[in-house]
């Protein structure tokens, strides 16, 4: 009953079918969702980046899947021995949303990927300066510069 009235409330049912996506479907993009961004202004933004990818057919590259994949919930830095992992939940090895939920998304994650941002993003890159926040870019020329400046922080934080 719970479930019914989550999803019959505020047209969540509408807004997924309008995405072409069932329940199950976006409670996996909103674990994801959960795990990429600690800040709640940016959940909307990142949702649309991977909606982008999932219309595109693109991989998700989404470090938290990788990361689940490999049960290595400790780990501070996602490398190729969490991204060239085989398993169906590595978003890097496999293109579409993984087999089911990573985690247990919020709310607002939900109503994020329900609610997502409408622009031309294909990437993201934390910013490495320690707010938790990232640089969002088209193509992946202005990805990698983003990377650059992960980077350049991570160094001036000591941290690389």
């Amino acid at each position: 009953k719970e479930h019914e009235k989550f999803w019959s409330k505020d047209n969540r049912m509408e807004k997924a079918k309008k995405l072409e996506m069932t329940p199950n479907k976006v409670y996996t993009l909103a674990s994801i969702v959960e795990k990429e961004t600690l800040r709640g202004e940016e959940k909307r933004r990142m949702a649309g980046v991977y909606l982008n990818r999932l219309k595109e057919g693109m991989l998700l590259q989404a470090d938290p899947t990788a990361v689940f994949a490999r049960r290595d919930f400790a780990t501070k830095r996602v490398t190729n021995y969490h991204t060239k992992f085989d398993s169906p939940y590595n978003t890097y090895l496999y293109t579409g949303l993984p087999p089911g939920p990573i985690s247990m998304a919020s709310i607002s994650s939900i109503d994020a990927v329900l609610n997502s941002e409408n622009h031309n993003y294909y990437y993201f890159c934390a910013k490495g300066d320690g707010t938790g926040y990232h640089n969002f870019a088209n193509s992946l020329e202005q990805h990698n510069r983003n990377a650059q400046i992960y980077y350049r922080n991570l160094r001036k934080r000591g941290l690389r």
